[in-house]
């Protein structure tokens, strides 16, 4: 810390610094709590921060800082405004922070001025105002409301008030000894492989411990956000961590359970199999909507009125959150299931009820389409193609023939291709020929309902429909093999697809775009998995090779993505995020 006489010495100082670093600014006679100066000086996520009385700026914003300041320095000593006349008014202007987030904000350079609630941030002039202030100070425990904003600000119901109450402090604890979120997520995720290894051994012991083992796994999961919020430790990398993580310890328990079932006679991967389709189509439907409506310059939904309204009170709030079975229910559900029953029961559990919550929020998301009024912008269009995931047959047949006019043919031409992909799975006489060709027709019209811009009220529907015809393609042809270890080799490929397709949703988010063209060639895209997948049931109907020619598919999937993956997010210079996450 240095301190400068005037606007001109912090100038000189500043230009000092090296370029790749992050600077403050912060005016000699602030008084306020070190939390206020904490959420303004040190959160990664924004170039520019500002409190009043304190300034930050990342090294991308030190250029535009530094003739901000010395647009300054001209301006208060020739007694001019600093800001060009019809800026937007910023308050807090008197101190030489606050006339350069002004200034900043008039250059383009956008400024974060976050929410201090209950904080103290001031810059008394008079003794009067600063014993004011100072008392301000001393009536809030900054540090209270430190662990009260760790806590995320919506989440379900079994985990606000089963187990934010403890692991907050639990987030204080591991930040007072120097571990980092991402350590605590990769905890999380050994405890929950630890899980699956217990359920894994099919006795009413290991049972038991991996129930146990899942709910510590859970209260992890929620430490280590509540930790980033806490310790202001945000990263793009933290939230693939974390999201991508969940889902790798669900899957991961699904299989555990199903070996452990087997292990006492009882087959239940395909039941295993389906409840990994059915979650990743639900999660695939909240990121497709969400995307498809992140940036919509209207919503005049009756059906969002309601629920704005509904919101109004309070009991509706909890019991709208629980219908959707999120994380913390589920894996409650999952855990407590597991101890006492069997795993059969758990996975009819499971399918029942993220069957009723995927049919409660696509409906009401369904009405929310039709109903709004909005323009879908060429972002949201872009990013419904990317989650598409169409590879090169898809690509041709984009090419070549385009889809008729009209806001509702995508969703119809992907509906159309998927129910007769998985109908001929279903009926078709296995082994045929007759599968294969229909995979040439749903590659076809699955080229078609991309080949124009997904922006009618229900293209949102488009990604989810294909995700939901390529799994339950695999998923159906495997069941129907009667080969020895094909659906559990399916549940390694659905696994590796599924992967591809979170890793698409987390780029999307994190604003870097999507998994370079190359690579969705390498792999297929769904189109061409599904049509690989029907060429090797007809070619493969004897013996064990079925079940080898999936491994190895999952497995040339799964290295393709994963060494990319793993790739880009370590070289990643992405601006720092933290998603709050889906409840789901």
């Amino acid at each position: 810390m240095t301190a400068a006489a005037d606007a001109t010495e912090a100038a000189e100082l500043l230009a000092a610094v090296p370029a790749s670093r992050r600077v403050a600014l912060v005016d000699p006679r602030f008084v306020g709590h070190v939390h206020a100066l904490r959420l303004g000086l040190t959160d990664p996520r924004f170039a520019a921060a500002s409190i009043p009385g304190a300034l930050t700026a990342q090294p991308e914003a030190r250029p535009a800082l530094l003739r901000a300041l010395r647009r300054v320095v001209t301006a208060v000593g020739a007694g001019s405004p600093v800001a060009p006349p019809g800026a937007r008014p910023v308050t807090e202007e008197r101190t030489v922070p606050g006339r350069l987030a002004v200034a900043l904000e008039a250059e383009g350079t956008p400024v974060q001025r976050p929410e201090l609630g209950s904080l103290t941030a001031s810059v008394p002039r008079a003794p009067e105002e600063r014993s004011t202030a100072l008392a301000a100070v001393a009536a809030v425990d900054d540090e209270a409301v430190r662990l009260r904003s760790a806590v995320k600000a919506h989440d379900g119901f079994f985990t606000t008030y089963f187990i934010s109450p403890y692991s907050r402090y639990i987030a204080r604890w591991c930040a007072r000894r120097g571990f980092t979120p991402n350590q605590v997520t990769t905890a999380s995720l050994i405890t929950a492989l630890i899980a699956a290894g217990s359920a894994a051994t099919g006795t009413r012991g290991g049972y038991v411990a991996a129930g146990v083992l899942l709910l510590l796994s859970f209260v992890l999961d929620c430490t280590d956000g509540q930790l980033a919020r806490y310790s202001l430790q945000y990263s793009t990398m933290g939230a693939w961590l974390d999201a991508t993580f969940d889902r790798a310890k669900e899957y991961a328990y699904y299989a555990g359970l199903a070996l452990g079932a087997a292990r006492g006679g009882d087959d239940v991967w395909v039941l295993a199999l389906g409840a990994m389709v059915l979650q990743a189509c639900r999660h695939v439907v909240d990121f497709s909507f969400n995307e498809a409506n992140h940036d919509a310059v209207s919503n005049t939904s009756p059906t969002a009125a309601l629920s704005d309204k509904l919101d109004s009170v309070g009991w509706t709030v909890w019991l709208r959150r629980m219908i959707v079975l999120p994380i913390g229910e589920r894996w409650a559900m999952i855990a407590v299931l597991t101890a006492v029953t069997t795993p059969r029961i758990v996975f009819y559990a499971l399918l029942v009820g993220c069957a009723l919550a995927a049919c409660y929020t696509t409906a009401g998301r369904l009405l929310r389409s039709l109903t709004r009024k909005a323009q879908r912008t060429d972002r949201a269009a872009r990013a419904l193609y990317d989650l598409a995931d169409s590879g090169p047959l898809a690509q041709a047949a984009a090419a070549a023939l385009r889809r008729p006019g009209g806001g509702f043919t995508a969703p119809v031409l992907a509906f159309a291709g998927a129910l007769v992909m998985v109908a001929a799975a279903l009926f078709a006489p296995y082994g045929g020929w007759l599968t294969v060709g229909v995979a040439a027709v749903y590659a076809v019209l699955s080229g078609m309902a991309v080949s124009r811009p997904l922006k009618g009220a229900l293209d949102w529907l488009v990604p989810p429909v294909f995700r939901a015809a390529e799994y339950c393609t695999v998923l159906v042809l495997a069941a129907r093999s009667d080969v020895p270890h094909a659906v559990p080799a399916a549940f390694g490929l659905v696994s590796a697809v599924a992967y591809h397709h979170y890793d698409t949703v987390y780029r999307i988010r994190g604003a870097t775009g999507a998994p370079p063209q190359w690579l969705v060639r390498t792999v297929g895209g769904h189109e061409g998995r599904t049509l690989v997948v029907a060429v090797l049931a007809a070619v493969l109907i004897h013996g064990s090779g079925f079940t080898t020619a999936l491994t190895a598919l999952a497995a040339a999937v799964a290295l393709v993505v994963l060494v990319e993956s793993i790739r880009f997010w370590v070289s990643s210079s992405a601006p720092a995020v933290h998603d709050e996450g889906e409840l789901a």
